[in-house]
């Protein structure tokens, strides 16, 4: 049987009288759209913040557009953050009529590099969109004292970050607003889409629930534009209650077998060879995912096929290089750390419920394709 980066699968059969009880509750209750499962969810999504807001949404992508326009962010604006990132990170921006502007990530540990932020702000610039990427948070210091001094708001993209912590702060608690995912591969994964805005501020709260429903404040009556109907799903809600009480868990086994790949695999780190994932000063990393790197990176993923061991790279295509973002008017070489990161990154299998048996084939696979470079 094929090892894959991830699988749904073990959890489900794990947990499967918990989600189908959800489900059940859900059908049960007689209401179907924003009922008792989302409003559980986000009152209890808030309290892990230690927040007293949270507005769940149809998924992460429109949480960050829906926290950019509740914050006032719209067109003639701009907004920097990164091109090494999933994609929906800048469609959201776009979405939103704003201008992504980007700046490079560091090379260590694939983080924006918050030391060019200065030179990207101009008269148009907004908000900052950090990424907190794989599993761990961007610097936030910096951000927080630019924003401070230009007026900015901050809007922490933590689609990859659930419970992940940045000086004993939980990621999504050191911005404006934060929008989260819930897809099914999230640390925090329903069983379709979903996504969520967490703020500690009452009337962006407000906002994004009206923005979500189509603008409205009551029923058929549109109080703002744009609207959208963007309403978390009742049945995705209250099968992620069940796992929001699990959520711990899950991270301590991301963080055991990603302590269990750095111990197998560590003697192969060398310049110009494996380089391991690097936890950034202050982080805890929960581990979306476990990132390595090597120049010879497509050449290693093709020979563990013969392993039958299917990788994944965590991003082919820096968005910036993207056919739909050329009139962002980035040329190839504009951002060279996310380039060369784009050439050489791949993601070993990495998901709470991996067994021991398949992150020793992972190993012992690597292992031999390694030795033979």
């Amino acid at each position: 049987m094929t090892i894959r980066v991830w699988d749904y699968l073990p959890e489900y059969h794990d947990e499967r009288a918990d989600i189908l009880a959800a489900v059940a509750r859900v059908f049960e209750s007689g209401q179907l759209i924003l009922g008792p499962g989302v409003a559980g969810f986000e009152a209890e999504f808030a309290a892990y913040h230690g927040l007293r807001h949270c507005a769940g949404v149809d998924n992460g992508t429109n949480a960050i557009k829906l926290a950019l326009q509740a914050l006032g962010v719209g067109p003639g604006d701009e907004v920097i953050t990164v091109a090494n990132t999933a994609a929906p990170t800048v469609v959201a921006i776009d979405g939103a009529g704003a201008k992504p502007v980007f700046v490079d990530v560091r090379e260590d540990d694939f983080l924006m590099d918050t030391g060019q932020i200065a030179d990207a702000i101009g008269p148009r610039t907004r908000a900052l969109l950090p990424v907190h990427l794989y599993g761990q948070c961007v610097d936030m210091a910096p951000l927080r004292r630019l924003a401070t001094r230009h007026g900015l708001s901050i809007i922490e993209d933590c689609a990859q970050a659930h419970g992940a912590r940045h000086h004993d702060q939980l990621a999504g608690t050191m911005g404006d607003a934060a929008g989260f995912s819930f897809y099914p591969t999230k640390v925090l994964g329903a069983y379709g889409d979903g996504g969520a805005v967490i703020t500690g501020d009452e009337g962006v709260d407000q906002n994004v629930r009206r923005l979500r429903y189509y603008g409205m404040e009551d029923r058929y009556y549109v109080e703002r534009t744009p609207g959208h109907n963007s309403r978390l799903d009742e049945v995705q809600a209250e099968i992620l209650r069940g796992k929001l009480r699990r959520l711990d868990t899950y991270i301590a086994r991301r963080q055991a077998v990603a302590r269990r790949y750095t111990e197998a695999l560590g003697d192969l780190a060398a310049p110009g060879g494996l380089v391991l994932p690097a936890v950034a000063p202050g982080n805890e990393h929960v581990y979306y995912v476990y990132v390595v790197r090597h120049p010879r990176r497509d050449e290693i993923i093709e020979r563990l096929r013969a392993y039958d061991i299917a990788l994944n790279i965590s991003y082919p295509w820096p968005v910036h290089t993207m056919t739909g973002f050329t009139h962002l008017g980035y040329a190839k070489g504009s951002l060279p750390v996310t380039e060369r990161l784009a050439e050489e990154v791949f993601s070993l299998p990495m998901y709470p419920m991996l067994s021991l048996d398949r992150q020793d084939a992972v190993i012992r696979a690597l292992r031999e394709v390694l030795s033979g470079f």
